[in-house]
């Protein structure tokens, strides 16, 4: 006789199941308009997520993972499903099925979990912040920080901050082209790898907004302190793929070295922002240095006045933003000048608007920016090319058709970028590096195109700060050189959590008269 347990269900309850499926199944069709084929239809790259796992580690293709999906979609078609380790999802590309997601998205939006990350601060007593949260708690974070640093206020806030520097950046860089460049005066080149400069750059500029102070990192002898925090970041974010489709805590109970590197780097990580935070939180004890005397006391100085976060909670998500802000805006940086040197013509017109705004603005980078919509899209048309993060991912809260293909409730559905990025379905000319393709982004059919920054309630908290740090280094960049490279050869790239070049561009500044 079968226990209670094993016993299978009643006729009737079969029947309700059966008859519940036919209901969605017919929604779903009246919706899509037509048949919808069922989810196990979608094409799949092997259905054994552990022996696509090995062939991924075999043939060293996490380092090429955008390379993977772009190749992916072309052999299978809009839409595939691909299981890795313990991981699953179905990868599209197309706008009109990004939209249909980002409508699917609930209250609540969630994206996939660095479990990697979150093991870390479980293991380490860490609060979480809002980029590990979900739910209600994510939601009532989120909206506290959007105060300080999404909304246009925040923006004005911190915008002359990043304008200082972002000039100070350009003065360094101009002195160094002087004195050991070559040519005439006042026309001086000096070829160079500006990825180290650019990293400083992104450092002192997130210092200074998320604490208030400038950490001198512009001097010609900048602290071994950021330096090692600078490696600590680049060491975090290389080790977290290859551990994101392996148990963590079996790593941690196995002392893997890969794991021990990656908590390693966190650790690191968050020492420094807490020397950093303390300083922040004795500044604003004493009577010169907070908001009373009329001086911007940073993110940290900004969330501690309001009291509306704890300590521990503001901490979490200072270290966040200080971790996740880095690399991914030095990174694109060294793109976007590339494509602007390589470019000579885009270069020169975005250079006259540049120009023309800066004088008009007398100085203010808010007027600046405004009067200079071209940079604001060379910054997209960059992250178009060269996505920072490659996918975005959302897991729908009801079902959806996608491709004419039934995607269940709960499934990781993940937005690939460099596809995207890089369609010719989507984009008239991809391969072209054209800033003014934004400048109709009002037009019929432009929404869900440029996503690097992701989509609604859950876009990058950082977004602001970064799109507005990049876009002043640039406009001054623009200002003081001309900016050219030996070769126009597409560049190599690899992924490490985040794009980036394999071998960083050289560039050769010159200097212009001001």
């Amino acid at each position: 006789m079968l226990s209670s347990r094993l016993r299978p269900p009643p006729s009737s309850v079969r029947s309700l199941c059966v008859c519940e499926d036919a209901v969605t199944e017919r929604a779903l069709q009246r919706r899509s308009g037509g048949r919808v084929r069922g989810f196990q239809e979608i094409p799949h790259t092997g259905s054994s997520g552990w022996i696509n796992l090995l062939r991924f580690w075999k043939d060293g293709r996490f380092s090429l993972l955008h390379k993977h999906m772009e190749n992916t979609f072309r052999r299978l078609g809009p839409i595939y499903r691909e299981y890795l380790g313990s991981q699953s999802s179905v990868n599209i590309m197309l706008p009109t099925d990004i939209g249909e997601l980002f409508r699917s998205e609930g209250l609540h939006p969630r994206r996939m979990t660095l479990q990697p990350w979150a093991t870390h601060r479980e293991t380490r007593r860490h609060s979480k912040g809002v980029f590990l949260k979900n739910g209600t708690e994510w939601r009532s974070d989120r909206l506290l920080l959007n105060r300080e640093v999404m909304v246009t206020s925040a923006v004005h806030r911190f915008l002359p901050l990043l304008d200082d520097v972002a000039q100070d950046f350009c003065r360094s860089l101009r002195h160094r082209v002087q004195t050991e460049g070559v040519g005439e005066t006042g026309q001086r080149s000096m070829t160079l790898d500006p990825s180290p400069d650019l990293f400083r750059f992104a450092l002192e500029a997130s210092c200074h907004v998320l604490y208030g102070e400038r950490i001198g990192l512009f001097s010609s002898s900048p602290s071994e302190e950021s330096e090692r925090f600078i490696w600590a970041v680049e060491r975090m974010l290389a080790t977290t793929p290859p551990l994101l489709y392996l148990p963590p805590r079996l790593l941690l109970r196995l002392h893997a070295p890969l794991w021990t590197q990656h908590a390693t780097a966190w650790d690191h990580i968050f020492s420094h922002a807490e020397a950093r935070i303390q300083r922040g939180y004795q500044r604003l004890q004493t009577p010169v240095g907070g908001a009373s005397d009329g001086r911007f006391p940073g993110v940290l100085g900004q969330l501690m006045e309001a009291g509306q976060l704890s300590l521990e909670l503001i901490k979490a998500n200072i270290t966040e933003l200080m971790a996740g802000g880095v690399d991914t805006t030095a990174v694109p940086l060294q793109f976007a000048l590339f494509e602007l040197a390589r470019n000579p013509g885009v270069q020169e017109r975005v250079r006259a608007q540049v120009l023309a705004s800066w004088e008009q603005a007398s100085g203010n980078p808010q007027k600046a920016l405004q009067g200079a919509p071209l940079l604001k899209g060379t910054v997209k048309e960059t992250l178009r090319l060269y996505p920072v993060g490659i996918t975005v991912q959302r897991y729908p809260v009801r079902d959806i058709v996608l491709q004419n293909y039934h995607v269940p409730a709960g499934t990781l559905v993940q937005v690939c970028l460099y596809p995207l990025g890089r369609s010719a379905e989507v984009f008239e000319g991809p391969e072209r590096f054209e800033p003014s393709r934004w400048g109709s982004e009002s037009a019929a059919g432009a929404g869900f195109r440029s996503l690097a920054f992701g989509f609604g309630s859950r876009q990058c908290v950082g977004r602001r700060i970064a799109e507005n740090e990049m876009q002043l280094l640039l406009l001054h960049i623009l200002r003081h050189f001309r900016l050219t490279v030996s070769s126009t050869e597409d560049l190599n790239t690899k992924y490490t959590l985040i794009l980036q070049p394999q071998s960083p561009p050289r560039i050769t500044f010159t200097t212009r008269s001001l």
